[in-house]
């Protein structure tokens, strides 16, 4: 007995369906690649993209309304959704692969710079799929809420909960802002540049009380007096300062630390002291001999600052000791925050703890990095995301959900563990 065979495009469609329509989306999204550029979400900007959420969701209620039908059975199914999600896998792993760009592109293009590969979250391709996911996902919700099942409440907390997560993140994205904003200590900033370099007043005021600075011992080096270079100058040599630790070897020279001050100022032409104030700078003395040679010298040596020279240990005619400028360990800025609806926060900025206040994100960017710790302002970047609480609370149906399918499912295979019994 011959077994029919089904035609391609003859419902129910399956895998080889799916695959053929998200390839045509694929291609639709390159040819718009090539003919217009990356997706500009500047025209999705608050309220396009609020509107644009209305219709999505009256175009899935009217297209809920042929729900019976196989396209609309395949649209929300497992098949379609399955290679949906398959191939933003794939764009996020030629994402991961490509090294990503941002801003307007100058100078000659590559070809995958044209299929938008270097912009994959803005490239067309990404776009139009991540558009699909969102209807597909929709249509699947419709298809279970309606009629409304109270056992299928973690289904309903998942997948809405994904469904928001997925639009806010995504849509809401084109109203996100970051502003770089400058303060001077004691001086209270408003205004930020665009990136028109135009001068922008923001809803936040923010008054810099103090920026303070923790730094790592420096490190000492020999280099040539003429040139300038490390010695040596193939592979250059650092002795890092550490008062466990007081004896290295610097370019066939025996180096031992014998006073380190962290703080300290000049007391005469070549001697320091400790004070803990404003324009101290790392000082050490130390002693240094040849190895080859056995000739031996000692000194005060000193990396200095705006405030005060630094000092060398000159070795021979050629070479001497140096003090590199000490590397920044921990910077934060005290901050006073204020909104034009009179809210107000105090705030000790610093990187990777940044602070938030209502939709603004505040990140401690930067400093004068000449000045060091005697930085008279610090750069504060601020980011501005009205989409965040949606996001979180996406996240935060999604996890439920989760937690609900999990404790749903054991309750499940204990029932039939009972029945077996």
């Amino acid at each position: 007995m011959k077994q029919s065979t089904r035609e391609m495009w003859q419902y129910p469609w399956r895998y080889k369906e799916s695959i053929a329509f998200v390839s045509g989306i694929i291609f639709v999204g390159i040819v718009l690649q090539f003919a217009t550029g990356s997706f500009d979400f500047s025209i999705i900007q608050s309220p396009v993209n609020i509107i644009l959420g209305v219709c999505m969701i009256v175009l899935l209620s009217l297209f809920f309304l042929l729900r019976n039908h196989p396209f609309y059975k395949w649209f929300s199914g497992v098949p379609f959704s399955v290679t949906l999600i398959a191939t933003l896998l794939i764009l996020g792993v030629v994402m991961g692969l490509t090294p990503q760009k941002a801003g307007h592109v100058h100078g000659e293009r590559t070809f995958f710079s044209l299929l938008g590969f270097d912009r994959m979250t803005s490239s067309w391709p990404f776009v139009l799929i991540y558009f699909f996911i969102l209807l597909s996902l929709g249509a699947l919700i419709l298809r279970r809420l309606i009629p409304f099942r109270k056992k299928d409440y973690a289904f309903y907390l998942n997948h809405i909960g994904l469904w928001i997560l997925l639009f806010a993140a995504g849509l809401g994205s084109s109203d996100i802002r970051r502003y770089v904003m400058h303060i001077r200590e004691g001086e209270t900033e408003w205004r930020v540049y665009s990136e028109q370099k135009d001068v922008l007043e923001l809803p936040i005021a923010i008054e810099l009380n103090d920026f303070y600075m923790e730094e790592y011992p420096p490190k000492l080096a020999i280099i040539n007096r003429n040139t300038g270079q490390v010695q040596p100058e193939e592979t250059p040599d650092y002795f890092q300062i550490d008062t466990e630790r007081p004896e290295g070897e610097l370019a066939g020279w025996e180096v031992r630390l014998e006073t380190y001050i962290h703080e300290a100022i000049r007391n005469s032409d070549s001697t320091y002291h400790e004070v803990h104030m404003p324009g101290a700078s790392p000082a050490a003395y130390v002693y240094a001999q040849n190895k080859a040679t056995g000739e031996s010298t000692a000194g005060w040596i000193c990396g200095g600052n705006i405030s005060q020279l630094y000092m060398v240990l000159n070795l021979d005619s050629t070479y001497c000791v140096v003090m590199t400028q000490p590397e920044p360990k921990r910077f934060v800025s005290d901050i006073h925050i204020m909104t034009e609806n009179r809210q107000e926060a105090h705030a000790l900025l610093e990187v990777n703890k940044p602070y938030r206040m209502g939709n603004w994100m505040l990140y401690q960017y930067g400093y004068d990095n000449e000045a060091g710790k005697l930085s008279t302002y610090s750069s504060i970047e601020l980011v501005y995301d009205p989409w965040v609480t949606p996001v979180y609370i996406g996240i935060c149906m999604l996890a439920a959900g989760s937690v609900c399918m999990l404790w749903s499912g054991n309750r499940r295979r204990e029932g039939v563990n009972n029945d077996v019994g």
